[in-house]
């Protein structure tokens, strides 16, 4: 889907219905590159407990921003947008390895393929791109090496210690396949109107390989 497609429909999504907060909690903004993922569909089913990812949520995050509120979101993206004029940016094509929890082993928050090929260019990628942004955000740089990842699904909160361990014993069996993934865009994501749908929305989107002045 081209970044003028994902911003038109995420625009008309929070116009049409309004940005309804859950609980009056704020929602998280985070940047990330989309990625393609029709595929996730026909992954074997998750165990009770857990929410696989809409084929529209799965990304890989290069900063992650918190409740930092829309303005502060949007200048991030601006600092990174402006850096991919300066200095245009090849796409970066990735095929995803095994299936890891991210967060303690007995209370992860999610389960996420790490990458094989690509590896080692979304990470200078990463490093490169990502301080400006939290800079212009007002959050703490985040000084730890990049673990790029994509997300497949979440516990829910409810998922019992039993729950939890099924998930691994998923993980552990899944194999995916070693089709590429073109990594071609970034785009500034929050919290969808309608998470029931999907989890998430893109506000904003830059094409990678491209020269946007």
């Amino acid at each position: 889907m081209s970044c003028n497609i994902c911003v038109t429909l995420g625009t008309w999504l929070g116009a049409a219905s309004g940005f309804r907060y859950h609980g009056g909690v704020l929602p998280n903004w985070f940047l990330a590159f989309p990625v393609s993922a029709p595929w996730i569909v026909d992954l074997p089913p998750l165990p009770p407990r857990f929410r696989r990812f809409d084929p529209l949520d799965v990304h890989l995050t290069l900063l992650f921003l918190g409740a930092c509120g829309e303005s502060a979101a949007t200048a991030a993206f601006a600092t990174v947008r402006d850096a991919l004029v300066q200095r245009p940016v090849a796409p970066i094509t990735i095929t995803l390895g095994r299936v890891v929890p991210m967060g303690p082993k007995r209370q992860y928050s999610a389960l996420s393929a790490l990458l094989d090929q690509g590896r080692g260019a979304v990470v200078d990628l990463m490093q490169q791109l990502r301080d400006a942004p939290a800079d212009a955000a007002g959050i703490r740089r985040d000084a730890r090496k990049p673990l790029p990842h994509v997300t497949l699904g979440r516990p829910q909160r409810r998922a019992t210690d039993e729950d939890r361990a099924a998930g691994l014993a998923w993980a552990d069996a899944l194999h995916l396949t070693e089709t590429p993934h073109a990594l071609d865009r970034l785009a500034l994501y929050t919290w969808h109107t309608e998470r029931r749908q999907a989890l998430f929305r893109v506000v904003d989107c830059a094409p990678l390989g491209t020269n946007l002045l």
